[in-house]
């Protein structure tokens, strides 16, 4: 017989080796045994917040689910992002394992929210016993397991002390039943509503879980999200163009801003004003002697960021128009402009900020072929930083200090992002209700990003968004889509430095027009003065004004004939009379046919408060056309009727049906705002 010399090949497989890292890593993933998945809302993994002002809805969804067949449950915890103290709010379930809350914040700051889960056992017992009951298979078996799981809610040592109490009476109670062989006491017991609230809350859960990390929310005042601002030159509000205007004169136009509504009053820089390559009327580079130059060239010897124009007043008058204003319901907002003029005391006090030639020459601000001779910029790295960062935080401060706590910031798109993300924080840390308004009309991107990094409030392409179909699409991608979490844009309808074009060519009815989009779309808009003047007087063929306020002291009749103050009186008692106005996101656009009238509405959840609006977009033609009554919102068919009172004319009427007809002339009105309501009329 032949030898065998091959030996068998090995079949048995190597045992996986314990240690001590991969049982680290089994046991980390073992710890959270649900899956938790697809929060919304939740900026950029978490890295900037969600926004919310005090007292609003924050509804969170998200996907839970687990595997087998036991019951889970969940929860939103949340709380103040300054302390270790959580609340808790159950998750409800919606569908396809989606559940949802909604929770509120009663102070402004900083808070964070996260979501837990767990394997119900009480609720899984209860709904297999039910069934076995139901069958006649409930067993003692299933009694014993009653008990451990109440046992095992004492251990776990959950809830208040009453709580805790509650568990052992209960527990007792269904001891001496089992004892008395009385499983339909222990049965019934067990299903009681009491036994099911305590439970509830004082019950063992079975593999917690929890969503990694926690999710930051921003919570403001009111105000950051609904407000009406307008904007204003003190040096013109002397009724002179020979007299620069004071702080004084401000103050004696106050009851006259009041009685239009606003409650936000906004002024450009109120700095020392350079002298070299001083800017003249129209933006000329030869000036008079006596121009006053442009306030946005800050600084002379005078001082700088943290100094007041003389020719406006003192620190002293300064305080007295912070308290007339609060008197009349309106609160100071100022230009934060980061650029100085050649003579700025920064430029001598510290070189290193600024950009320099080779020849040894400053660096102007140029935006070419645009040349701004008269401002230099600081930059924010190399040897600004970061010196300059604590500089620009302390003038914050400064006017913090000083009363001021809303910063409208010029250009802050060509200011570093980082910057702004670490100035805005700090400044909170100070005055938790600081707001801060953008002025970046710039790429959308840009936008969002100044809006994540802090920005309350955000300047928008509204300003030139004048037809149906581009009004209802941006408005849907500010109010239904991610950024309506963070983003809050502000409707200004012009500004110093922008005389749109549909203003320019629509007479009154056009400002009439823009007002009432601005108004009721937006949570936040504002105007600058002249709008309620119909001022619209440009530049040839660009977007500016002739004879701008920027380079001039000018003076005006503001109740001159021809002029849209009731309108904006109307609109603005309208938002501080009507809940469905003060929200941004209620937003609805609705079927009109005609594609010159905007159609839309806007209604508190309780549906008190429910505004249709119409808005003729055309400023020179009769528009009209039939619509469709949102009769559906109120679970209304659609044969039923609903009262309609328009409240800018005090007409009421009766609509039967979904389909109806409206006519607006924008020489009589371009617009209609409807409150509905399901009485017959």
């Amino acid at each position: 017989m032949a030898e065998a010399t091959d030996a068998p090949r090995a079949t048995k497989k190597k045992a996986g080796r314990r240690s001590a890292e991969s049982e680290a890593a089994l046991m980390a993933l073992a710890e959270n045994r649900l899956a938790i998945e697809g929060v919304t809302p939740e900026i950029d993994g978490g890295r900037f917040a969600v926004k919310r002002v005090k007292g609003e809805d924050l509804t969170i969804s998200v996907d839970v689910f687990s595997d087998g067949h036991d019951k889970i449950a969940c929860a939103v915890i949340y709380g103040p992002a300054t302390a270790d103290k959580w609340s808790e709010t159950p998750l409800a379930f919606v569908e396809n394992d989606r559940w949802a809350a909604t929770i509120r914040f009663d102070k402004a700051g900083p808070y964070r929210y996260s979501i837990i889960a767990w394997r119900d056992l009480y609720a899984t017992w209860r709904d297999e016993a039910k069934k076995k009951r139901d069958a006649g298979k409930l067993t003692d078996l299933e009694l014993t397991e009653a008990r451990e799981l109440v046992r095992a809610a004492q251990e776990s040592g959950r809830g208040s002390k009453a709580e805790q109490k509650g568990l052992v009476k209960l527990l007792e109670r269904l001891e001496k039943m089992a004892e008395r062989g009385d499983g339909t006491g222990q049965y019934s017991l067990m299903m009681q509503e009491e036994t099911i609230d305590l439970l509830k809350a004082a019950g063992h859960r079975t593999n917690l879980s929890r969503y990694p990390g926690n999710i930051p929310v921003w919570v403001d005042r009111p105000r950051a999200a609904f407000s009406a601002w307008y904007e204003l030159f003190p040096r013109s509000q002397s009724g002179d163009v020979n007299r620069h205007g004071t702080f004084d004169d401000v103050i004696k136009r106050l009851p006259d801003i009041q009685e239009m509504g606003f409650d936000v009053l906004y002024f450009p820089p109120i700095h020392p004003i350079g002298k070299t390559n001083r800017k003249g009327k129209n933006n000329t580079l030869t000036p008079a002697e006596d121009d006053p130059g442009s306030p946005y060239a800050i600084g002379s010897p005078e001082g700088g960021h943290d100094a007041i124009h003389s020719e406006l007043g003192s620190f002293e008058d300064f305080a007295r128009l912070i308290a007339a204003a609060k008197d009349h319901g309106l609160e100071i907002a100022i230009d934060f402009a980061i650029q100085c003029s050649p003579d700025h005391p920064w430029i001598k006090e510290h070189p290193e900020w600024f950009d320099w030639r080779p020849d040894g020459t400053i660096k102007f601000a140029e935006n070419p072929p645009k040349k701004y001779e008269d401002i230099v910029n600081v930059h924010f790295y190399r040897g600004a930083l970061p010196s300059l960062w604590y500089e620009l935080r302390d003038i914050f401060l400064f006017w913090v200090e000083k009363g001021v706590s809303i910063f409208r910031v010029d250009n802050p798109h060509t200011k570093a992002f980082p910057f702004w993300e670490w100035v805005i924080a700090e400044v909170r840390k100070v005055e938790p209700g600081a707001i801060f308004l953008a002025e970046a009309f710039t790429r959308p991107k840009v936008m969002k990003r100044l809006a994540k990094v802090g920005y309350n409030q955000s300047y928008s392409y509204f300003t030139w968004r004048n037809e149906k179909w581009e009004l209802a699409e941006y408005l849907t991608e500010l109010t239904q889509e991610e950024c309506g979490e963070y983003m809050r844009p502000n409707f200004f309808v012009n500004t110093p430095d922008i005389n749109p074009i549909y203003l320019q060519t629509s007479g009154r009815p056009g400002f009439r027009t823009r007002l009432a989009l601005a108004a009721t779309l937006g949570g936040n808009y504002g105007v600058y003065s002249g709008f309620e003047l119909c001022e619209f007087l440009p530049v040839p063929g660009k977007e500016e004004y002739l004879n701008s306020e920027k380079y001039e002291i000018r003076a005006f009749d503001w109740k001159a004939p021809g002029n849209i103050r009731d309108d904006i009186a109307f609109f603005n008692r309208l938002r501080n009379t009507e809940g469905a106005l003060q929200s941004f996101r209620n937003l609805a656009f609705y079927n009109f046919w005609n594609d010159q009238i905007l159609y839309y509405g806007k209604r508190t959840p309780d549906l008190s408060s429910f505004l249709l609006f119409m808005v003729n977009l055309d400023p020179h033609h009769a528009q009209g056309g039939h619509f469709e009554v949102p009769l559906w919102e109120f679970g209304l068919g659609d044969g039923d009727t609903v009262r309609a009172e328009n409240l800018a004319s005090g007409q009421v009427v009766a609509w039967h049906g979904k389909v109806q007809h409206w006519w607006l002339n924008p020489q009589d009105c371009p617009y209609a705002v409807f409150k509905i309501s399901p009485e017959p009329a």
